[in-house]
């Protein structure tokens, strides 16, 4: 009598998440993946890219892409920033939109009317629910769900890691078969050099307030690779003087220690010694600008 064997089949997808600034997207892609990938502040728009974040199991690969937060543009990054969502909407195989227990579900209804109309399944991640009562999650799970008929809602705490296993069973559940889009062994489709200037702005994100963090960006100019060390050197453009002397701060203290925070943040990311300059450059209006964008990778 001959053993009968199951056969697996594996499965691979892309699960893009959405949703408005400050829900806790990136929080939660960082949870889902396990490693951090986007990076995270209490300011709004922090993330700028879409980044994929990629998970593996002998059955199945998992491509999440965190992307921007919705927002109605005001100048021609955020326009671009924008274009990440959409293509977001029309390329996953599953849509992942994350909300949270403060948020109004009219917020930006155009994208709820896309959510309607799109043909692959949808999941509602209701983040923060370790901020709320009992009482007030079961009332929003059942709005969201009426607003939302096809979608499966899920309330979530990425903070506290409650109730993401369930969310990942339900997103392997819904993962079309296919091989796998990546090798098994990536994390991400994103550069060291790409990381490196992340974590340099988020730095900038949790130093300094107001417009600053928004009127900069960096770029990684040089990114070498020694026995010992990685040697970076990277601009931080700002749009006026003022910025510039902010930025860098009295004696340059402001910037040695955005500078040193990016580096050993850097060091445990790459598991390696960093050492890292850092420049300030004026680049007037960047954000308008469309080469200076695509040379940033907008």
């Amino acid at each position: 009598m001959k053993d009968s064997q199951k056969t697996n089949v594996h499965k691979a997808g892309f699960v893009n998440i959405i949703g408005n600034p400050n829900v806790g997207k990136s929080t939660l892609m960082n949870a889902l993946v396990g490693e951090k990938l986007s990076i995270i502040t209490s300011k709004a728009q922090t993330t700028r890219h879409r980044i994929m974040g990629i998970v593996n199991g002998p059955d199945y690969q998992i491509v999440y892409s965190d992307t921007p937060g919705i927002i109605r543009p005001h100048y021609l990054l955020q326009k671009n920033m924008m274009q990440f969502v959409d293509t977001a909407m029309t390329d996953a195989d599953i849509i992942l939109y994350v909300t949270d227990v403060v948020e109004k579900l009219d917020k930006n209804p155009e994208y709820i009317e896309k959510l309607e109309r799109i043909e692959v399944p949808v999941l509602i991640a209701l983040n923060k629910i370790d901020k709320s009562s009992r009482e007030e999650v079961l009332t929003l799970l059942s709005q969201w769900q009426a607003l939302l008929p096809g979608a499966q809602v899920f309330p979530v705490s990425a903070l506290e890691g409650f109730n993401l296993d369930s969310l990942l069973l339900h997103i392997l559940e819904n993962l079309p078969a296919s091989p796998p889009w990546f090798d098994k062994e990536q994390l991400t489709d994103r550069s060291l050099r790409f990381f490196a200037s992340e974590i340099i702005r988020e730095k900038i994100f949790s130093n300094y307030s107001q417009e600053i963090p928004y009127c900069t960006e960096v770029e990684v100019e040089a990114f070498k690779e020694t026995e010992e060390r990685y040697n970076i050197r990277a601009i931080i453009y700002v749009m006026r003087d003022s910025q510039k002397g902010i930025l860098i701060g009295n004696q340059g203290k402001a910037l040695k220690k955005t500078g040193t925070q990016a580096r050993l943040d850097m060091e445990d990311f790459f598991q390696k010694k960093v050492y890292l300059e850092l420049f300030v450059k004026v680049l007037p209006n960047w954000r308008e600008n469309r080469s200076r964008l695509r040379q940033f990778g907008y």
